[in-house]
């Protein structure tokens, strides 16, 4: 059971501008990169669906979030398949993010009201997306499109919210290109979360990291 609805959640992105994306088997490891992302100020967090048995971190996480980090929303990222959105949602996934759009997805979620964030690749999609459902479009990888496709998408649909994910990083100039552009938040994985940062379990420096992005974000809003 979500333990934040779909408008909180979008609420919160639109406030933050930042969804730190993250995936590790370790749980001790996941637990402390959730820890220092939320003392860094993030209030989002995007758990990639990616390694085996990868639920079964989340659920820790999930139960970790709830005893302490009670403002931690948690969503899951990388879902192909309503079934695998289901399977998260039952452990108390608050979002979910996909890299393609689907139907299937879209109606699951809609069904439980919790936010999806889809991704698309051409305005038709986007409006498919929307007409579906989605509070925000996830433009990936981002890279490829860049910060030129939001503004042109922006012309003829102020209305669109968009999440890019890859080709974000953590420079200011690289940042303010986005919001410049009209974005509404920003995911970004290991460009902000480092392997150097697992490694060295760098944590207070991720937590660093973490709040100069979202003042730098919150600077350029």
């Amino acid at each position: 059971m979500a333990r934040f609805t779909r408008l909180q959640v979008i609420s919160q992105m639109q406030k933050t501008g930042l969804v730190p994306l993250f995936y590790h088997a370790d749980v001790t490891v996941a637990k402390q990169v959730l820890q220092a992302c939320y003392e860094g100020g993030a209030r989002l967090l995007e758990f990639t669906h990616r390694g085996d048995f990868a639920h079964e971190v989340f659920r820790e996480l999930v139960l970790f979030a709830q005893e302490t980090l009670p403002e931690m929303i948690l969503g899951v990222g990388s879902v192909t398949d309503a079934a695998a959105a289901s399977d998260y949602m039952k452990i108390g996934a608050n979002f979910v993010v996909s890299p393609v759009f689907r139907e299937d997805i879209a109606i699951i979620c809609n069904r439980r009201k919790v936010l999806w964030s889809p991704g698309c690749g051409t305005l038709t999609e986007i409006a498919m997306a929307e007409e579906r459902g989605a509070e925000i479009v996830k433009l990936f990888p981002g890279s490829v499109y860049g910060p030129e496709f939001v503004k042109a998408i922006k012309g003829p649909q102020p209305w669109t919210s968009i999440m890019p994910t890859g080709g974000v990083n953590t420079s200011k100039e690289n940042l303010k290109s986005w919001f410049d552009a009209g974005v509404t938040c920003v995911g970004m994985g290991s460009q902000l979360i480092s392997k150097t940062v697992i490694e060295q379990k760098d944590f207070k420096g991720l937590k660093a990291t973490v709040s100069e992005v979202i003042n730098t974000i919150q600077a350029l809003k």
